[in-house]
């Protein structure tokens, strides 16, 4: 995604009503907040929306609501392949892209199953672009139903198409992100990194940017280490914005993603802790560790000047 280098790319939430319903003018708020935070781009019907606990009808019409918020600001991507035969999963891309969003995000551990081979999955990939003419697309290593990790020569190959402009990489692996990069070579490609500890590095190496949870707790922080990552007047705020990230990757993804609109309700969010996603207990203890972090990032904010 050329528009979006060393920017942030947030992995949206659904907002549910307490009924189980999408709660569109929460997604009208919370939609904003990104903008206004200066994201870059937005990961629409992800794993953080509970994309697998959405139907096709609201996964379009969750799509569609983000596409009219966003009114052109930034690019917009979103999952196109879920359960089914290639040919459903092209229909659906197809569709999708329908609603005008910038690329369709291709799930890796939905083209192949774990037992299958790399040819297999290659070979479906191309297939994939054969039924979906014209679409741009980009990959994402998603830990459902199994994380298939994508090797730097496979992901060179169908950049080479011309067709695959983003990935969200979530190997881990610092070297990992270093052998993509320099494997992938298109100017209009970009990697985004799901591993917040070590996102300078990654940032350092080369990645088109950040793309995490961590946005759904406080984006602006994100959006902050994105544009000062290299400066070195900064190098110490840098440093510590990056520790606090990996100090409290536990907090963030206990029970994620509640405690994440948990903390937006900190924010003054309007938003319910509902998931459709059983996550586990939300617990006063587990509550306690969100507050604890909400007030630590206040702090933190005062000494980067957000």
């Amino acid at each position: 995604m050329k528009e979006t280098k060393k920017g942030f790319i947030p992995v949206m939430l659904t907002p549910f009503n307490n009924d189980g319903t999408i709660d569109y003018k929460a997604l009208t708020s919370l939609t904003e907040m990104y903008l206004k935070a200066g994201v870059t781009g937005l990961f629409a019907n992800c794993l953080s929306s509970e994309m697998f606990e959405l139907n096709d009808e609201e996964r379009i019409k969750l799509v569609s609501h983000v596409m009219d918020v966003v009114a052109g600001e930034v690019p917009v991507v979103a999952t196109g392949t879920f359960e089914g035969s290639l040919q459903q999963q092209a229909d659906f891309v197809n569709r999708i892209y329908g609603t005008d969003i910038h690329a369709v995000i291709l799930i890796s551990s939905l083209l192949a199953k774990a037992d299958e081979s790399d040819e297999v999955f290659n070979q479906r990939v191309h297939q994939l672009l054969d039924l979906t003419p014209g679409v741009m697309t980009g990959f994402y290593e998603c830990p459902v139903p199994y994380k298939r990790l994508i090797k730097p020569d496979q992901l060179a190959q169908f950049v080479a198409t011309g067709r695959v402009i983003y990935h969200k990489d979530t190997s881990l692996d610092i070297g990992q992100v270093r052998s993509k990069i320099k494997a992938a070579k298109n100017p209009d490609f970009g990697l985004y990194d799901a591993y917040i500890v070590h996102a300078v590095e990654s940032l350092k190496a080369g990645s088109a940017g950040l793309s995490c949870i961590q946005g759904n707790f406080f984006p602006e922080l994100i959006v902050w280490l994105c544009d000062n990552y290299n400066n070195a007047a900064k190098a110490d705020e840098v440093a510590s914005v990056q520790a606090f990230l990996a100090a409290n990757m536990d907090v963030m993804h206990n029970v994620y993603p509640v405690v994440a609109k948990y903390s937006l309700q900190k924010r003054g969010l309007n938003i319910s802790t509902f998931t459709r996603r059983n996550v586990g207990d939300f617990s006063p203890q587990i509550k306690q560790e969100v507050e604890h972090l909400y007030t630590d990032y206040n702090t933190l904010k005062q000494r980067v000047g957000i």
